[in-house]
């Protein structure tokens, strides 16, 4: 017990002002998530501007791919910190290490495994995903390349969530800004000025990644929680079964946005073609607002990722009341960045897409209706993100998994698989909406549900 209260006396996440904490742990994250998005824009910038519209094709081709890097990032990021945070809150200093040693040796293990795996299937995986013929041979290129860094994108990403538990986001935020700046010079370079095209973007985005993987791994050569030795990164199936459990949730919820990718450019190369729009712009376009998107749900995953380690750690020392003040800052911050989105995206949707180089008159038509009616519901779908990673982070991954399927898999895929057959290429962008509707009212009745609970009342 006294190991117990000295460890909260220690630990300013148990009595440092919420606020204070969530602004120390939510900037950096946000910076580090909009720099990550900022790989994808960079390379976008450079290709719709030096190689056309095929190659922006091309890139929301492979895009599915570097979902799943995502996917493993988190699933073994989050979970290993989710896991380090409640073990330390819980006073239990030593089991705490083998979950950030554990998430480490599964990170690097995987990137290699699919490194691999593309390489061997590349073409299939690309028709698969939807490649027009026309758009193929970039696409082949471009993620022939990018996959050899998929080692380095995972262990960058998912180790930013650990140091960020180990109490240092701003190292986690240099590592992403110092990639993200590298590839965007070499970006310039290679495609500007040597004229590498869609080989050059890759390269930018390879050597990034490697220098933002070697500052994580210097990094966790003096973790200052805990200090890592080669009996921590040994697999324990009891702790890798904690990790991946309570990383679940956020990796849930990136594959199932590759899901919808991939049905996604495969109902828009149909439904397209049988437009006057045709195969490739449909899928230009989508991939581009994809990614502005993903420059906005930085700041919203962001927030929920500064909430996590406040939350778990309270939550495993039963600081309730310190629960529920951190989940609430956190939805009133999302709120205000999801209403200047909103904002954007219906009264500037061309200019957006004129960022991303020049394109016909139907291409511009597409886009801009896609982002007005599709990203409609622009303005609330931060409730189903930030409450699914709450209900993983006080350690309840079921229900955390449960939410994160439900915008993507239960709702949208079967709308899209649905109201084409009787709208047509209008039907994709429809389903968009209802779906999001839907899912943030699930996730909307789990948090009232939730806080209704005892624990909380009388905290």
């Amino acid at each position: 017990m006294d190991k117990l209260i000295n460890t909260h006396k220690e630990n300013p996440l148990g009595t440092k002002p919420v606020n204070k904490l969530l602004i120390q742990f939510a900037v950096p994250s946000m910076v580090a998530m909009l720099v990550s998005a900022l790989y994808n824009i960079v390379d976008q910038f450079f290709i719709g501007r030096y190689v056309g519209e095929l190659g922006n094709a091309a890139t929301n081709i492979a895009f599915p791919l570097t979902t799943s890097c995502t996917a493993i990032a988190l699933l073994c990021g989050i979970g290993g910190a989710s896991a380090f945070n409640l073990a330390m809150g819980a006073g239990r200093k030593d089991e705490a290490g083998h979950y950030i040693g554990n998430a480490i040796t599964t990170m690097v293990g995987a990137g290699v495994l699919l490194c691999i795996v593309v390489q061997l299937y590349l073409t299939p995986m690309l028709r698969f995903f939807g490649s027009p013929e026309e758009v193929l041979p970039f696409a082949e290129i471009y993620t022939g390349i990018t996959a050899l860094g998929f080692p380095l994108l995972i262990i960058g990403t998912g180790g930013g969530h650990l140091m960020r538990a180990d109490g240092s986001p701003r190292m986690t935020m240099i590592c992403n800004i110092t990639g993200a700046v590298i590839n965007t010079i070499l970006d310039y370079l290679f495609v500007g000025v040597f004229g590498w095209k869609m080989a050059g973007a890759a390269w930018a985005t390879v050597i990034g990644q490697f220098v933002a993987a070697m500052l994580v791994f210097n990094y966790f050569t003096r973790f200052k929680t805990v200090k890592l030795s080669m009996k921590h990164l040994m697999l324990r199936s009891r702790v890798i079964g904690k990790v991946l459990s309570l990383g679940t949730a956020p990796c849930t919820n990136q594959l199932a946005m590759m899901v919808v990718q991939i049905v996604l450019n495969n109902s828009l190369k149909y439904y397209g073609g049988m437009s006057s729009f045709g195969e490739s712009i449909p899928i230009a376009c989508v991939g581009i607002i994809s990614k502005v998107c993903m420059v906005f749900f930085s700041f919203v995953i962001g927030i929920s990722q500064g909430l996590q380690p406040i939350v778990s750690f309270n939550y495993g020392a039963e600081n309730y009341g310190r629960v529920k003040k951190a989940y609430k800052l956190a939805m009133g911050a999302s709120f205000v960045i999801s209403m200047i989105a909103f904002v954007m995206f219906q009264v500037f949707p061309r200019q957006i897409i004129m960022l991303f180089g020049e394109g016909s008159e139907e291409y511009y038509q597409f886009a801009v209706r896609y982002f007005r009616v599709y990203m409609f519901f622009i303005c609330l779908t931060f409730i189903q993100p930030i409450t699914s990673n709450f209900f993983t982070a006080i350690g309840k991954p079921i229900k955390g998994v449960f939410l994160s399927l439900t915008r993507q898999i239960i709702f949208l895929i079967p709308l899209i698989l649905i109201l084409p057959r009787f709208m047509g290429l209008d039907g994709i962008l429809y389903a968009g909406p209802i779906a999001d509707f839907a899912a943030i009212s699930t996730a909307a009745a789990m948090a009232v549900l939730e806080f209704r609970r005892k624990e909380y009342k009388n905290a």
